[in-house]
């Protein structure tokens, strides 16, 4: 049965097998995935068939995928506006001073209302490196670890319930420690967050994955451990690697521990990978292994600009992500196409270096692809999940729409976002949630944050 017919569309379905934009229509089965994506108006047969609450016309808005996230923090949702003139590991001790002492509980509801927040804006699949329950010692702005307890796996399957309660879809990355960690008790606990997360509903919560932790260890054993993670269960691996622009040489020399551990491949993608050589991008390249970018997290901590150009020209895939909440502050996936045009043109002096049509691929097909999830989510095309936007240039009017991506991408925002469906779903109209529950989640976090303020700080 049809579950939705959407009409009267601009569509912009990032199908690669297609030349978009076109007008069209397109239909969504009870499964929440998408049955027929077609131009021109549906036949008069099927209009008639589907019951008028279930026909969905648009008015000839721009209708887009929901736009994925390739790297996210949602458990920092209720720690914005922290370290504020802070590089990275500075701020890192600044946005977890409060999170640090939260229980299962408090990380539950800021986890969701981070995940309502990406909703609301129109991202409606994120990888999410949940919060593992662990302390960042900083040295310098240049060194850190993170202590070597093995993190709670009921405190991280909080994270991963508050996401699907939510309805966000979701990779769920967990991190397994470092340092003194010895490699059985590291993937006993990883068995058991596998077995909970088999517990959730499989069309939200898409795969597991773990975060890498070489950029803080301080042994090899750190890439041993992850190897034997990623084949214990086919998992990807996403680690923070050369991000901060502080010791540069040390952390360059650590890409020898993930080749020497035989982890290069298409299940590692590289989060920020900012401070690299040609030698390491084009051995990354060759190997497969993609990498995630995150430009207004990577200029608000000053970490600098990833040499997407020379990465993209050697052929490794990348993806965009919003990252924590509390360093993006605005998840703005608008914003941060327009972050990312800005700071590669200014850097490269040449409009060419990131096309506009490029950028809104990657922070939504190619994000899928990196994440090994473009099966289900990323474009619009038969077999997707029906996560799409509707985006209307007239409300705000922007003007006549000479190029439809040009007008997307650079001239539409967070104002002209009309709806966020998942699944052929309604889950927010303009900035109002769907969520019955969605004022009590933000109660919550006001009221828990404050709470452990108090604990902290004493006042």
């Amino acid at each position: 049965m049809t579950r939705l017919l959407v009409r009267n569309a601009l569509l912009l379905t990032l199908d690669p097998d297609r030349s978009d934009p076109f007008r069209g229509w397109f239909t969504v089965g009870d499964d929440g995935r998408l049955t027929a994506v077609e131009p021109g108006e549906p036949p008069a047969g099927l209009l008639a068939g589907v019951p008028a609450d279930r026909v969905l016309d648009v008015g000839g808005a721009l209708v887009g995928p929901g736009f994925v996230s390739a790297h996210s923090h949602l458990f920092t949702s209720g720690s914005r506006g922290l370290g504020m003139d802070q590089s990275l590991y500075g701020w890192i001790e600044a946005m977890t001073r409060y999170t640090e002492v939260a229980d299962g509980e408090d990380i539950y509801w800021t986890t969701r209302h981070g995940a309502q927040d990406f909703l609301r804006n129109g991202i409606t699949t994120a990888y999410d490196f949940t919060d593992a329950g662990l302390v960042f010692e900083r040295e310098s702005d240049g060194v850190a670890r993170y202590t070597a307890t093995l993190p709670d796996p009921l405190y991280q399957h909080a994270q991963a319930r508050a996401k699907v309660d939510a309805g966000l879809r979701s990779v769920h990355s967990v991190m397994l420690g470092q340092g003194a960690v010895e490699t059985d008790p590291a993937l006993a606990h990883l068995d058991e967050v596998v077995r909970l997360a088999g517990t959730l509903d499989p069309d939200l919560l898409l795969r597991v994955a773990i975060s890498g932790t070489v950029q803080w260890a301080e042994s090899r054993d750190a890439a041993v451990l992850e190897v034997a993670a990623m084949r214990r269960h086919g998992l990807l691996n996403q680690p923070h690697f050369l991000e901060t622009p502080h010791e540069v040489a040390l952390q360059q020399s650590k890409f020898a521990w993930y080749r020497d551990a035989g982890a290069l491949g298409p299940d590692l993608v590289f989060g920020h990978f900012i401070q690299t050589s040609d030698e390491i991008i084009a051995e990354a390249a060759a190997a497969g292994c993609g990498m995630s970018w995150q430009p207004m997290s990577n200029g608000r901590l000053a970490s600098g600009v990833a040499r997407i150009p020379e990465m993209r020209a050697a052929g490794m895939r990348v993806g965009i992500g919003l990252d924590d909440q509390s360093c993006t502050d605005v998840s703005d996936p608008f914003g941060n196409m327009r972050t990312a045009l800005s700071l590669v043109r200014a850097t490269y002096h040449d409009p060419a270096a990131l096309p506009v049509r490029d950028v809104l691929e990657l922070h939504t097909r190619g994000s899928a692809e990196v994440l090994g999830i473009d099966e289900h989510v990323g474009s619009l095309r038969v077999g997707r999940f029906a996560d799409f936007l509707v985006v209307d240039p007239r409300r705000p009017d922007t003007g006549p729409v000479w190029d439809a991506h040009g007008t997307y991408v650079l001239a539409c925002s967070l104002r002209n976002l009309r709806q966020v469906w998942s699944g052929g779903r309604l889950v927010a109209e303009g900035a109002t949630l769907c969520d019955p529950q969605a004022d009590e989640v933000e109660d919550q976090v006001h009221e828990r944050m404050a709470r452990l303020r108090r604990e902290v700080d004493g006042a």
